[in-house]
């Protein structure tokens, strides 16, 4: 099983337009980040975690061969507005829609936002086609599984993950856009060879998760590696990786892990 963390900032990214503060006009590339969306590569499928605006750049930047199916955490814009961006791996299926598995709010903003392309076939060559399912709380594939939670993010819900590769038992937790993780999601995440987890800033923060929520997570879960995702300008990589404890620390833009 493989990551790639394509962004992991926040829905501004950073640099934040208009601001010079260290982080923003730091030379230290982890400082540099896209809005959060991941790639997952699980036995020979390729699953597509969210796809943020800076979608296409990321695909070519990493040459993303292919794309077989789409979790979408949440419709929020930082997580969805790169999914037109998918119409080529509609052309590389010959024409079939992309299945997207998704809660009920990010089934209604694609449906508002990309209700041209919600349709079994493209219109024509080029065009997208998205399917839209309900993400179930288990994910049976022929590569393995993929295990689903309702999590809270702030007046909104989004979608954590449990990954477990079926000829290798690897497992990754990605829990991102939550304020905390539910005890039946910490439990199935125990374990895991690496759990990626929603760590906004050390300042509390009512839909997110701030550093210090993060940690504590972390040490229920007790993966053999954390890493943190979706931080906003107030978190200057090499600074604030100094306050971490061993196992945990910040993931950044174009990070490959390999479990």
């Amino acid at each position: 099983m493989k990551i790639t963390f394509l962004g992991t900032g926040t829905s501004q990214g950073v640099p934040v337009i208009g601001c010079s503060c260290p982080t923003c006009v730091s030379t230290d590339p982890r400082n540099t980040r896209y809005r959060t969306h991941a790639h997952v590569e699980i036995g020979n499928l390729n699953i597509q975690v969210d796809a943020a605006p800076e979608f296409r750049i990321q695909a070519l930047k990493h040459s993303i061969p292919k794309i077989d199916m789409v979790l979408l955490t949440h419709g929020h814009a930082d997580h969805i507005l790169g999914m037109d961006d998918l119409r080529r791996y509609c052309d590389m299926r010959d024409g079939e829609a992309l299945p997207v598995y998704t809660n009920e709010e990010g089934e209604q903003r694609m449906r508002s936002i990309y209700g041209y392309a919600i349709r079994r076939k493209p219109k024509e060559y080029g065009y997208p086609a998205f399917s839209l399912f309900r993400m179930p709380s288990r994910l049976d594939l022929p590569d393995g599984v993929i295990h689903s939670f309702n999590q809270r993010h702030g007046k909104f819900e989004s979608l954590g993950f449990v990954f477990i590769e079926r000829f290798t038992s690897k497992k990754l937790a990605y829990f991102t856009d939550c304020d905390s993780v539910k005890q039946k999601a910490i439990e199935r995440a125990m374990d895991a060879d690496l759990a990626v987890l929603d760590g906004l800033r050390f300042k509390a923060h009512k839909s997110h998760m701030s550093v210090e929520q993060a940690i504590e997570v972390a040490d229920k879960i007790g993966a053999k590696k954390t890493y943190l995702i979706h931080m906003t300008h107030h978190v200057n990589h090499a600074i604030a990786e100094t306050k971490l404890p061993g196992k945990v620390r910040f993931a950044y833009d174009n990070l490959v892990v390999e479990l």
